[in-house]
């Protein structure tokens, strides 16, 4: 347990991955902090009190650190979404790129990481196409607070796009048993937005709407279109994407963009070339890579996400699908790829995924991360099958939070 009575001043040397920095008790202990900076004095009390490390807030700055500035929002600090309003921007961007080294060189046994620069977020505020509400008691929209303990209601937020800044304060919703969660993803307008009821209860709730939205229940039994569609259009790089409301797709299209740009410029890809695609899902990347190879394969185990691919890749002839876990699939493809992309969820690559990969025997494996850790540990993984990262370019997917996003390019 914390003392939460007690406290102390420490002054943070560096900032690690998770949104803190590090400083050190009387004791010796590492304690992190969050929302302060490398160089500040910082009055402290103690959240988590663990043998070997601490956590903890701060109760007062004592000594502010340079470089420091006013946050935009006024949760900032309670609310657990953002991590680094109190940073500039391009102070945001070198942090990231420092945090992907240092977990690239002490998880991933690495002397001297190839990390390049780290690639800006078109819009560092309102970006998010996508938001997940919780709801208080009062059935109130909000977020989970910093301290993880409870839904801290909400009056602004910076981070979601113009859609879903206009559609979501219109939202009067009651604190209804089951009713878990409420998203909204953003549509070309707002009157195409959607809608997503989470709930725990197979019965759909009472639902109505004073203008055109939307909305879709999603529960044990199933879902249940409540409004209009159960998608949306996305459009990224002109392209018009069906997303549908249990598919996956990037929350911020300018930072995808930028992705889908360094792809076409560092995959070696000919009319020749087989490519792998591997947690395709609707088809972000595949929609830009096929026109460029002989044959391109998919595989996603979401039957949502694999109906939303076969529609936007309905006018490939060479393209090959599989709706499947990669670890069943992998062992039996015939093909050779020459190219296997990788865009993993936060838990980066099973052990079985990893060896069904590196069987295929590519020459170059592409590794899409969202996790900076789980890719440190394939990386250490991949060099065990002979593969060596030759290129990690972090992209700012997710502005004023800790998150980072990385292409990763591993050669045999």
């Amino acid at each position: 347990m914390a003392d939460s009575q007690h406290t102390y001043q420490v002054t943070p040397t560096t900032f690690v991955y998770g949104g803190e920095a590090l400083a050190r008790l009387p004791d010796g202990r590492a304690v992190f902090i969050p929302f302060t900076l490398p160089g500040e004095e910082v009055l402290i009390r103690l959240t988590e009190d663990k043998k070997r490390y601490a956590r903890g807030e701060v109760v007062d700055i004592i000594q502010v650190g340079e470089g420091r500035i006013e946050p935009r929002c006024f949760h900032y600090g309670e609310c657990g979404g953002c991590h680094y309003q109190h940073l500039p921007y391009d102070r945001q961007l070198a942090l990231k790129r420092e945090v992907l080294r240092d977990q690239l060189g002490r998880i991933g046994g690495l002397e001297d990481p190839p990390v390049k620069e780290t690639v800006p977020s078109p819009r560092p505020w309102y970006y998010r196409n996508r938001v997940q509400f919780h709801l208080s008691q009062e059935g109130d929209l909000g977020y989970i607070n910093h301290a993880g303990e409870e839904v801290m209601p909400i009056r602004e937020c910076h981070l979601l796009d113009e859609v879903l800044q206009a559609v979501w304060p219109t939202l009067e919703m009651e604190a209804v048993p089951g009713l878990d969660r409420v998203a909204l993803r953003s549509g070309e307008g707002e009157e195409d937005a959607l809608l997503i009821l989470e709930s725990s209860d197979p019965q759909p709730i009472e639902f109505e709407v004073d203008y055109t939205l939307s909305a879709v229940h999603r529960g044990p039994g199933g879902e249940l279109v409540l409004s209009g569609d159960d998608f949306t259009i996305v459009e990224v790089l002109g392209f018009p994407f069906v997303v549908s409301a249990g598919a996956f797709f990037q929350v911020n299209t300018g930072a995808a963009e930028e992705i889908i740009k360094h792809l076409r410029e560092v995959l070696p890809l000919t009319d020749q070339t087989v490519l792998l695609d591997v947690y395709c899902g609707v088809g972000l990347f595949s929609v830009f890579l096929a026109p460029e190879v002989k044959k391109l394969i998919g595989i996603e185990a979401s039957p949502a996400a694999a109906d939303d691919f076969m529609h936007n890749l309905g006018d490939f002839e060479q393209v090959e699908f599989y709706l499947a876990a990669a670890e069943e699939v992998l062992p039996h493809l015939e093909e050779s790829p020459d190219v296997i992309l990788v865009d993993p969820p936060r838990g980066g690559l099973s052990g079985e995924a990893l060896d069904g990969i590196t069987g295929l025997d590519p020459e170059l494996i592409c590794y899409i991360s969202c996790d900076p850790a789980t890719l440190g540990r394939d990386v250490k993984r991949l060099a065990k099958h002979g593969y060596r990262l030759t290129q990690s370019t972090p992209f700012d997917m997710f502005p004023q939070t800790y998150h980072i996003e990385s292409v990763n390019l591993f050669h045999k």
